[in-house]
C-alpha cells in the first residue's frame, strides 16, 4: 500500500501563486508515475500534471507554462508549482501514484486539497 498525503493548497488572488506538495509513505517501491489531478464542482477529474520516474513530463494544455510539476525522490515527495492562477484553477487537486508490481499497475489516490483562486 502506498499512502499520499497532499498539503499546501488554499485561497489566493487571481494571479497569484501556491505549490502543492504530495508526500508518499508506505510500500514506495517501483513508484512510476505520479501526479496531479484537479476536479472542480460539477467537473470531470482531469489531468493536470504527471511526472515519471525519469523525469519526463505531462502537462494539461490548460495548465502549460503556468504550471511546473517536479519530483523529490529522496523525500518521496511531488510538488506542483502553480504561478499566473486563474479563477478556474479553482478544484480539488488530487496527488496520485502509479505503481507497478509484477506486471500489474495499482493506482494510488491522496484525499485531495482545495485550491481555490479568486479574482
Amino acid at each position: 500500500q502506498v499512502q499520499l498525503v497532499e498539503s499546501g493548497g488554499g485561497l489566493v488572488q487571481a494571479g497569484g501563486s501556491l505549490r502543492l506538495s504530495c508526500a508518499a509513505s508506505g510500500n514506495i517501491f517501483s513508484i512510476n508515475v505520479m501526479g496531479w489531478y484537479r476536479q472542480a464542482p460539477g467537473k470531470q477529474r482531469e489531468l493536470v500534471a504527471a511526472i515519471t520516474s525519469g523525469n519526463n513530463t505531462n502537462y494539461a494544455d490548460s495548465v502549460r507554462g503556468r504550471f511546473a510539476i517536479s519530483r523529490d525522490n529522496a523525500k518521496n515527495t511531488v510538488y506542483l508549482q502553480m504561478n499566473s492562477l486563474k479563477r478556474e484553477d479553482t478544484a480539488v487537486y488530487y496527488c496520485n501514484a502509479i505503481q507497478e508490481r509484477r506486471t500489474i499497475k495499482y493506482n494510488y489516490w491522496g484525499r485531495g486539497t482545495q485550491v481555490t483562486v479568486s479574482s
